[in-house]
């Protein structure tokens, strides 16, 4: 049975992540990955180059030396498993999957603040305390996202919830009441 890539991602980035851990590595695994993510954002046929089987292992081999000399343990040896089983292609939904369980660790929740107006500095702070404390975690990232058509109030998503509490979602409930 063919896995699909996002099974792939889930399973490699899950299995580093573990190891990082077990090792005690998994903030500077994780700093790593950020730096492969650069990488692969600043030359994005990478991870293709890297899993075509038209070039020649060499060819191939040439530019993966080049691409690991600035990493090395845990993050080296994971990148020539991924490297040695022609996955180099999924490598960035490994990182994902990497940072989604690194941020959970680190009990930090990632998500977007949907606002009608831009928030002050204070306001963003206040948001994302509120928000981290709502879902059960001890800190919120949170981008602040403006559109007006929500009229007013918050739209938070984070890992996969989302909390409406836009002026627009209030008046589409009052409307609702009032064609009952």
């Amino acid at each position: 049975m063919k896995l699909d890539k996002y099974t792939v991602g889930k399973r490699y980035g899950k299995a580093l992540f573990e190891l990082a851990i077990e090792k005690q590595e998994a903030d500077s695994v994780y700093q790593d990955l950020l730096k492969l993510r650069e990488i692969f954002h600043e030359v994005p046929e990478l991870g293709d180059i890297l899993s075509d089987v038209r070039l020649e292992p060499y060819e191939k081999d040439e530019i993966m030396k080049q691409l690991v000399t600035g990493f090395d343990g845990t993050i080296k040896n994971f990148l020539y498993v991924v490297y040695n089983y022609s996955r180099m292609i999924d490598l960035l939904l490994m990182i994902d999957e990497y940072e989604r369980r690194y941020d959970e660790h680190k009990s930090l929740l990632l998500g977007t603040a949907l606002t009608a107006v831009p928030l002050t500095k204070e306001q963003h702070q206040l948001m994302e305390e509120k928000a981290a404390k709502l879902l059960g975690y001890e800190q919120a990232n949170l981008i602040n996202l403006i559109d007006p058509d929500i009229v007013g109030g918050v739209i938070i998503e984070a890992n996969y919830k989302v909390i409406d509490g836009s002026i627009h979602k209030q008046l589409e409930r009052i409307q609702e009441l009032l064609l009952k």
